[in-house]
């Protein structure tokens, strides 16, 4: 078999019994959570940016130009090397396919996969040309792919989940706004988003991945915790990647995790040692892949990559 290009596509959903999402606050903010209650929305669908609520995680759609069509709605997806493409969207572009062209890896495991090569994909002041993306069964909620991290190098994006807005521009390197937390992280393709983090009482790695529906801790940091917790609420989960393949998860409420001036309370940790560990060598040290049960109860998020910086506001 001929050698394939690899590429990372990192979303991931989740089978689940029942969801809380996590009180989440900045050190910068020290205003006490309001009480939730429950809330019926009756307003239209979110068409591109969805708070995490209740009863929903939240999510965070880009619309896309492909080829001069669309615009599409993509995933964004921070912890994906590459951008994806649904069958339906091949289908509309008319493009040809290359079949079983790459080898595709999510956080469950690794598929090759039939790809495509685009002209030219834009979105606000991003622009990429002459890509070659796979194509995927499924992209979280229903969207029509996955926008990975090629291009973003020197953008800032900004996603406000209360306003249903997202948008890309060159990155000026303006400092964060009043009233936002600030978070330094790393980047880069091969190695993800890392932030350092504090989980309870023990140190670790954490992955921001805006493409991941849930939160979910690797073995290492389970054990590190339950050194120190002893027992703990739990019942078994499925954690599904992009490549369909299924791992088995326990979850475990977590006093608190810790990155930078970002607090997260009572936060929802699903534990499993995921494909992804393995491949980002993260296996024997504590590591947290962060998702949208998290970073969708903010008010706004903001990835500056020329800064290396997430700019947080929370809702409170």
């Amino acid at each position: 078999m001929r050698d394939r290009p690899e590429w990372l596509v990192t979303a991931a959903a989740v089978a689940y019994l029942a969801f809380h999402p996590a009180t989440l606050h900045a050190q910068a903010d020290r205003t006490p959570p309001a009480a939730i209650e429950e809330v019926v929305v009756e307003s239209p669908e979110p068409r591109y940016v969805a708070p995490t609520t209740r009863d929903r995680i939240g999510r965070i759609w880009a619309p896309v130009l492909i080829n001069g069509q669309g615009p599409y709605r993509l995933v964004l997806d921070t912890g994906a090397s590459r951008s994806a493409l649904v069958q339906r969207v091949v289908d509309d572009l008319g493009v040809p396919v290359e079949r079983d062209a790459v080898r595709l890896r999510g956080v469950t495991g690794t598929a090759i996969a039939s790809a495509v090569r685009l002209e030219r994909m834009e979105f606000g002041e991003l622009e990429v040309r002459n890509t070659r993306v796979p194509i995927v069964a499924d992209a979280f909620g229903g969207a029509d792919g996955v926008l990975g991290g090629d291009g973003f190098e020197n953008k800032r994006i900004t996603i406000e989940f209360r306003k249903d807005r997202i948008s890309v521009m060159r990155s000026h390197r303006t400092p964060a706004p009043p009233g936002h937390a600030v978070v330094q992280f790393k980047y880069t393709p091969e190695r993800g988003m890392r932030v350092p983090v504090q989980v309870g009482a023990v140190k670790a790695i954490g992955l921001i991945d805006t493409g991941a529906q849930v939160t979910v801790g690797n073995l290492a940091l389970r054990e590190a915790l339950a050194r120190r917790r002893g027992k703990r609420d739990q019942y078994d989960d499925v954690v599904i990647g992009i490549t369909e393949d299924i791992q088995t998860a326990t979850l475990v409420k977590i006093p608190s995790i810790t990155a930078g001036q970002m607090i997260v309370r009572n936060a929802p940790v699903r534990f499993t040692d995921l494909h992804i560990f393995d491949h980002w060598k993260l296996t024997s040290q504590p590591a947290l892949l962060i998702g949208m049960d998290v970073l969708g109860t903010l008010d706004t998020l903001v990835i500056d990559y020329a800064r290396s910086e997430l700019q947080l506001r929370t809702r409170y």
